[in-house]
């Protein structure tokens, strides 16, 4: 299984970034998928998730109302639209399948089974 995040970069606060993850080797339309960061010096945290048929998604409180995930499932790609980006969005950021995600896990990064390697988020002020 492979899950290849593309999208970062460097940005200015306010600026908008697209973040997308394809993956390869499972069957994606069976798995959820979920968005993950973690910022220099503190622990990876939830930002995203999407329910396998899009039923359910979840975001975390600092991001809700400027981050957008959904899911292409032909195209074996979840996004992570990011607009009215902040400093405090500097991040690599990771997207993570799994296949037992049920709603109150989806925030848990134990419950995701597979990796991606990162994509960085660089938002100057």
């Amino acid at each position: 299984v492979q899950l290849q995040a593309s999208g970062g970069g460097l940005v200015q606060a306010g600026d908008s970034l697209r973040l997308s993850c394809t993956a390869s080797g499972l069957t994606f339309r069976r798995y959820s998928m979920g968005w993950f960061r973690k910022a220099p010096g503190k622990e990876r945290e939830f930002v995203a998730g999407i329910k396998w048929d899009s039923g359910s998604i979840a975001y975390a409180e600092s991001v809700k109302g400027r981050f957008a995930i959904s899911r292409d499932n032909a195209k074996n790609t979840v996004n992570l639209q990011m607009n009215s980006l902040k400093p405090e969005d500097t991040a690599v950021y990771y997207c993570a399948a799994g296949g037992r995600i049920i709603t109150s896990t989806m925030k848990r990064d134990q419950a995701y089974e597979y990796w991606g390697q990162g994509t960085l988020v660089t938002v100057s002020s």
